[in-house]
Formats: C-alpha cells, sequence, structure tokens
C-alpha cells in the first residue's frame, strides 16, 4: 500500500517522543483562551494534524503537499503560480512544495502546452499512484477525526467554518 520514503523519525511530533498531546491539561487555568473560537479551532487543529502527520507519514505528505497533488492532478498545465493562488499561499512557498514533490518522485514540471515561456505542473506516474493510496488514507483520517459527530453535524460544522473570515 505505501512506501516508506524516510526513516528518519519526526522529533517534532509529541507522538514521535512518545507523548500525548492534550487539549486541555488538567489543573492547568486558561482564563480567557477557553472562551475565544480561534483559540478553540488551533487545539482541535493540532489534534487533527498530527493524525494527519501519523496517517500520511510513509507517504512523507503534509496537508500542503496533499493539497498540491490533488490541484495538480485536477488541473492540467497549472503553472506555479496558479497553483500558488489556488492555494493561497505565496508563490515562495508554491515553489518549496512543488520542490519537495519533485524530490518524491511525485510531480514534474514540463513545457506548458498552452505558454511555451512558463513550465507546467504535471503529477508523475509514481505521484498519481501515490495520490490515490494518499486520498485513501485522509478519507479514513477524516472519518476518524469526525466520528463523534453525525452526517449533519459534520455539514453544519464545515458551513460554520466556511462562515468564519
Amino acid at each position: 500500500m505505501s512506501r516508506k520514503l524516510s526513516s528518519r523519525p519526526n522529533n517534532r511530533r509529541p507522538a514521535q517522543r512518545g507523548e500525548q498531546f492534550n487539549a486541555q491539561v488538567p489543573g492547568v487555568e486558561y482564563g480567557v483562551l477557553d472562551e475565544l473560537i480561534g483559540y478553540s479551532i488551533r487545539r482541535a487543529q493540532i489534534r487533527i494534524y498530527q493524525d494527519f502527520l501519523d496517517a500520511l507519514g510513509p507517504w512523507s505528505i503534509t496537508p500542503p503537499r496533499f493539497s498540491a497533488m490533488t490541484i495538480i492532478q485536477a488541473n492540467s498545465d497549472m503553472k506555479l503560480t496558479e497553483l500558488a493562488n489556488a492555494m493561497g499561499i505565496a508563490r515562495s512557498g508554491a515553489v518549496e512544495v512543488v520542490n519537495s514533490l519533485e524530490k518524491l518522485g511525485y510531480a514534474a514540471r514540463a513545457e506548458s502546452r498552452l505558454d511555451k515561456r512558463a513550465h507546467a505542473l504535471a503529477l508523475t506516474d509514481a505521484g498519481r499512484e501515490a495520490l490515490r493510496g494518499i486520498t485513501q488514507a485522509i478519507r479514513e483520517h477524516d472519518a476518524r477525526i469526525s466520528a463523534r459527530l453525525t452526517s449533519d453535524e459534520q455539514k453544519e460544522l464545515r458551513r460554520l467554518l466556511d462562515s468564519l473570515g
């Protein structure tokens, strides 16, 4: 199913250090933080991100890499600037993401069919194959992190999050 690309442990993650992340540490007063939507979202994001990294570690995939692979796959002949815009990140950030995907053998730059001055992004055969497994792992991850919510609650949470900002 998966291909181990790196045997180097990620020592930044609590789970890799044998630690458990607790959203609320017993005995610690959080003051106004307990009242803030942004703080609650950030704490949930930390737990979700930890599970994401654990699920996708065999592919060396991060959320930006997965997003880029998915967008590149769905949009043939996409340019780097277009990818950056679609992801809502700076062009330099998109360059880093694409460089990392190239190192993994998942993406490549090619001459654009539409604009000979630009490079088009494409997934390699290995990238397309990996994306199938990654997408399945993501679906399982998403089901795991949302298991305590009903289907209606999941829809409502997406609606509420979409209305922020």
